[in-house]
């Protein structure tokens, strides 16, 4: 994007945390900018970023095991997604640390605190992958101080409650690292979006965005709908961000840009057991993950998940996974078949015939039974009672669909969509997602303001806000100890 004035017109369309992060960043790094965040419900990250609806919190790559695949044939490891996550991961805290200690926002406890992370298998190849695991992550920095134990009296310690009265421990294996986080994403939008106010943003609830135009002047004219009164809005952009979650791929649709060409979207609903049970809630401490289910969607990873939510401390377990048209929680069950378009009907198709064993993943999981939950559940925590229990809807998730070659592949990842000139983006998808939302704005920055990143000043205040900004925390050991301190002493947070 070039900047032809001194006040450029910023809209973000969805007031979720990547909305708030790359509003934050522009305002920090161009003060005269005029920012404008629509949002079509009446919170601010009331969807994917709700600690209710997120799937995962403070992903850092320590425990999820789908991070690092293994390959059927060789039984290779990859490990080189998890080490760029722990290292996005490690970005993301130093900016919350810099925001922080500019009192940009409140305390750090508000939206993050330390929590153990933990990997939990049962079974003799299980446990070989995850002592194979285990010795590669810990060959780099990044996973410095992880722990193994096959010992059950140690994993005693570590989740006294899942050793409660389990009959077979022979085949266990777990890993910890004692320096993972619990974030509450929710807290941190909403924190962060009034300091945006507070800096003379625009923040507009109850508004829907409804037609996106792209005028011969290059601006953006955007119609938006109050819903409160049905009055439409007409507004000019230099640039927007598509920041909406689910609804994402709708919008972008809209824009009519090639670039959108072969895409879709493929839904994904989820449900937690919540305990409500203080006695069993107070007896864990840790976020324990398993290994996911043959033909799961990585957000369907089982963990049992001790959180901080509104300084209260819960307990989840799941996400059992579902399937529902709609893109959004509080969205319509229209909102896939209105997705669809003469340029993805034949990558969705290829994507849904190649991808048979999800489709019965979903269609298995749409149709358990209590009783079939409750035994996902035991399988972590043997004496789990189905009364101290409560079935919970959690957080939708469009996976991406995209056109490869001649096929549609389904993409369980994020993916950041921009046109030419670089005066739209739009971020679809879903995991890591919020963790490594630092990461991510930060490359839609570099990419649509080139203009901006030429200007040293610029550069210089990024690294006042990142450290590491850059720099490789993956190869450089010393550095990413000086940063994790700092980041660590700021947010409160274990080293």
């Amino acid at each position: 994007m070039i900047l032809n004035n001194d006040h450029p017109e910023i809209v973000m369309i969805g007031a979720g945390i990547m909305s708030a992060t790359l509003a934050v960043f522009l305002k920090e790094l161009m003060p005269n900018a005029h920012i404008t965040i629509f949002e079509r419900l009446d919170r601010v990250g009331a969807e994917s970023s709700d600690a209710w609806n997120n799937a995962g919190t403070g992903h850092a790559a320590y425990c999820e095991l789908n991070y690092t695949p293994q390959n059927e044939d060789t039984g290779d490891i990859d490990t080189s997604k998890a080490l760029s996550i722990a290292e996005q991961f490690e970005i993301s805290k130093q900016f919350w640390a810099y925001l922080v200690e500019k009192k940009c926002i409140g305390a750090a406890t508000t939206f993050i605190n330390h929590i153990d992370h933990m990997s939990f298998v049962n079974g003799e190849a299980n446990k070989h992958f995850l002592k194979k695991r285990y010795d590669l992550l810990t060959q780099n920095a990044l996973f410095s101080g992880m722990e193994y134990t096959q010992d059950a009296a140690v994993m005693k310690e570590w989740f006294p409650l899942m050793m409660e009265e389990r009959a077979d421990v022979s085949q266990l294996a777990a890993t910890k690292m004692h320096m993972g986080t619990d974030v509450n994403f929710g807290a941190l939008t909403k924190a962060m979006i009034g300091y945006l106010q507070s800096a003379g943003c625009a923040l507009k609830l109850g508004y829907e965005v409804d037609k996106i135009k792209k005028k011969k002047s290059g601006k953006w004219q955007l119609e938006v709908k109050d819903l409160t009164n049905d009055d439409d809005l007409v507004i000019t952009a230099d640039f927007v961000f598509i920041g909406a979650g689910g609804g994402s791929l709708t919008l972008l649709e809209k824009t009519d840009i090639p670039e959108a060409n072969g895409y879709g979207g493929f839904p994904v609903s989820g449900q937690w057991l919540k305990c409500t049970n203080p006695e069993i809630i107070n007896q864990h401490h840790a976020k324990v993950y398993g290994k996911a289910a043959v033909g799961a969607p990585p957000m369907s990873v089982p963990h049992l998940d001790t959180r901080v939510i509104n300084g209260q401390k819960a307990l989840l377990f799941g996400p059992y996974a579902g399937f529902s048209t709609k893109f959004l929680k509080n969205g319509s069950y229209l909102d896939l078949f209105l997705s669809i378009e003469s340029h993805n009907v034949w990558p969705m198709l290829s994507a849904g015939y190649n991808n048979i064993p999800l489709t019965k993943y979903l269609i298995n999981q749409v149709m358990q039974s209590d009783e079939e939950r409750l035994d996902a559940l035991q399988d972590f925590y043997p004496c789990a009672a189905q009364e101290d229990w409560q079935l919970v809807e959690a957080g939708q998730r469009v996976q991406v669909i995209k056109q490869e070659g001649k096929h549609g592949i389904l993409k369980f990842g994020t993916e950041v969509v921009t046109d030419t000139e670089g005066t739209v983006a739009t971020l679809l998808g879903a995991s890591p997602g919020a963790s490594t939302s630092v990461s991510i704005m930060l490359d839609i920055i570099v990419q649509c303001f080139p203009d901006l990143m030429k200007d040293q000043s610029v550069v210089t205040k990024l690294k006042s806000m990142i450290p590491s900004y850059g720099m490789s925390l993956k190869k450089d050991s010393d550095l990413l100890r000086q940063c994790r301190a700092y980041s660590s002493s700021v947010l409160g947070l274990t080293v």
